[in-house]
């Protein structure tokens, strides 16, 4: 049986021309490749047709805006970003992000739209087709069955994208291009809670950059919990955006990932205007406990991933705090 489908690839110049291939029934988008290709190799997905963004023109610049903004093209490679001197200097939470992903030689060719749009993962989904058949297929493909949470009407996969929760608190902005035109979300607004429909894009659309306001002010940082110090994906993600006036915190945006089926911003306003002490770390912590869904989705426990979570959070604020 041969599980890798039959399709067409299509390579479009134009942003328009690549909104025209991708409104097609059964089109997929296509950058590097380095989520979806495996996945179809897994037989997970039976595209008609995919269509190679990489050819767009324009589509990887990185440029300044006339009002300190910045504006980072989908295709931009998270290398670029990594490595991008005013990424560093004045966002630094999303170059440490692009900078974990994976290793070097994946990083050169993965591209931010990729990364912020990647599949969610689940131990019952990223699984060959023989172990899938045998084991009884997921609601997420072919299956009528979430095997994380039995008797649910919806997937529980997971979200693992490392540069998502940095652009959120970030307060970053998704540009999308479609056949209805042009339109600017947050980029919280993209994903939905569902592992099986994680993302709000419709039929034709993508993403064509995102846009980043000017930092001024604030202090950022990524981080994540991993079991190889390269290649895998965060077992727990935190970043934080922190603004500090004297003793008491001015701003604070904290977002996590590893744990749901999006990357989610976590409630912090009843932080805002009081001091940084260990009553305030224990309070974030809850806060993060509640907005957090971690279930048996990879092969590490979920006790260690929740642990982990719960103390980076306070960790990664505490640092920012403690560096003024």
């Amino acid at each position: 049986m041969n599980i890798l489908a039959d399709f067409r690839t299509q390579r479009p110049a134009t942003l328009a021309d690549a909104v025209s291939a991708l409104a097609a029934e059964g089109a997929v988008p296509l950058a590097a490749g380095t989520d979806l290709l495996p996945n179809l190799r897994r037989g997970l997905g039976q595209p008609a047709a995919l269509v190679d963004l990489t050819g767009v023109d324009g589509l990887g610049a990185i440029s300044t805006l006339a009002d300190g903004s910045l504006r980072i093209g989908a295709a931009a490679t998270l290398e670029a970003i990594a490595e991008h001197a005013l990424v560093r200097a004045n966002w630094p939470a999303l170059s440490q992000a692009a900078e974990v992903v994976a290793g070097p030689t994946h990083r050169a060719a993965a591209t931010l739209g990729g990364n912020l749009c990647q599949d969610t993962r689940c131990i019952f989904y990223n699984q060959s087709e023989w172990w899938r058949c045998g084991n009884g297929y997921c609601l997420k493909y072919q299956g009528d069955t979430c095997h994380v949470i039995v008797k649910n009407d919806r997937c529980y996969a997971t979200y693992h994208g490392d540069v998502a929760p940095a652009l959120m608190v970030l307060g970053a902005r998704v540009d999308i291009v479609g056949p209805a035109g042009r339109r600017g979300i947050a980029v919280e607004e993209l994903f939905r809670e569902d592992g099986a429909g994680h993302l709000s894009l419709e039929r034709g659309e993508l993403v064509a950059a995102v846009e980043l306001p000017p930092a001024s002010g604030w202090k950022t940082a990524y981080v994540k919990a991993r079991i190889r110090d390269a290649v895998d994906f965060p077992l727990a993600g935190v970043a934080v955006a922190l603004r500090r006036e004297g003793d008491r915190i001015a701003g604070l945006k904290v977002a996590i990932t590893g744990a749901n089926s999006a990357p989610l911003l976590v409630p912090t306003d009843e932080l805002v205007g009081g001091c940084w002490d260990a009553a305030a770390a224990g309070t974030l912590s809850q806060r993060v406990r509640r907005t957090s869904n971690v279930l048996k989705t990879t092969v590490t426990g979920v006790g260690y991933r929740r642990r982990a979570l719960l103390a980076l959070a306070p960790r990664t604020v505490d640092a920012l705090w403690q560096g003024g």
